[in-house]
């Protein structure tokens, strides 16, 4: 079924070839947070160890994060981040004082001297960073969280690559295959409607790694127009080690695409708005599904391979 709109069918008669589809790694938590140590000292949320408490006090009160300046504290000493402060209206959520506007400067002075690691440390990331740094990298950091890359909807499970995978399978019932070709038959029912339509994600076990098969229709501008395009289940300079080819034709005559395969770090929604796959404009559709105005019947083919 496709996500919000109506019933479509789709056979699928795959000739692949490539590894077992089989992924058995355990589910990583959402907030990535280590739990605190009652021996060794604190180890904090973004697994920092540290015997003197620093870390605690660098700890915002409220939400618990890590503060950055302006980094505040009220008439007794209880500090808390700057978010947090337009939170509490003014008022101090320990001793009930009015916050005012005062600065803790010896606190992000401190802060100016540590060194702390990333927060997907976890995850692998094992770099250090002076402590105003890490929050930048963390927004690039190749081991951070994914979103769910289905596409349809507004699924705001994130995790790794394997946490993902499982997701897919149990929550979405994506459909799941081995092998580097494929061979697709997509139908739609009443092909003259002009309507955004979302066929069902599958997604590819290839090389050992997994591929994310998108097709939809919308609207490109006033032209309304069929889709196909492949994403990867990694990062950017992963995916750039692989590449796609897509086809759709009939009647002697077809059309191809080839491409680089974009990681789900960008939604299928950027991806698809970029025009980054096969288009095919409708009136060409209906020609290569024999002008049946009654069904649409499309036969994609595709492979992917490596670069060497």
């Amino acid at each position: 079924m496709a996500p919000g709109g109506n019933t479509y069918k789709e056979a699928l008669e795959s000739n692949t070839t490539g590894l077992s589809y089989e992924v058995k790694m355990p589910k990583v938590e959402a907030n990535n947070k280590p739990a605190k140590s009652g021996s060794s000292g604190f180890i904090g949320k973004y697994g920092i160890h540290s015997s003197n408490g620093v870390y605690e006090l660098l700890e915002c009160l409220v939400c618990t994060n890590l503060m950055y300046p302006p980094i505040h504290q009220c008439p007794n000493g209880h500090t808390l981040c700057s978010s947090c402060k337009q939170k509490v209206h003014n008022t101090c959520p320990t001793c009930r004082f009015e916050l005012g506007n005062i600065r803790c400067l010896a606190l992000e002075k401190v802060a100016e001297s540590l060194e702390v690691p990333c927060r997907y440390q976890s995850l692998g990331c094992h770099d250090i960073f002076p402590y105003y740094s890490k929050v930048k990298h963390e927004q690039h950091c190749r081991f951070r969280s994914y979103n769910c890359p289905y596409a349809g909807s507004e699924c705001s499970v994130t995790g790794d690559i394997p946490t993902l995978v499982e997701h897919l399978k149990d929550d979405h019932k994506v459909d799941m295959h081995s092998g580097c070709t494929f061979n697709h038959r997509y139908v739609k029912s009443n092909p003259q409607e002009v309507e955004n339509a979302t066929w069902m994600l599958t997604v590819f076990n290839c090389f050992g790694r997994q591929f994310c098969l998108h097709f939809e229709a919308f609207q490109l501008g006033t032209a309304p127009v069929y889709m196909a395009f492949l994403r990867f289940m990694g990062d950017e300079n992963e995916a750039k080690k692989f590449n796609y080819s897509l086809e759709v034709g009939a009647h002697s005559r077809k059309l191809t695409w080839q491409g680089i395969p974009r990681s789900i770090r960008d939604s299928h929604r950027k991806v698809r708005d970029s025009q980054d796959g096969l288009i095919i404009p409708r009136n060409m559709a209906l020609y290569f599904s024999g002008s049946d105005i009654e069904e649409l019947k499309l036969r994609v083919t595709g492979k992917i391979w490596r670069e060497e």
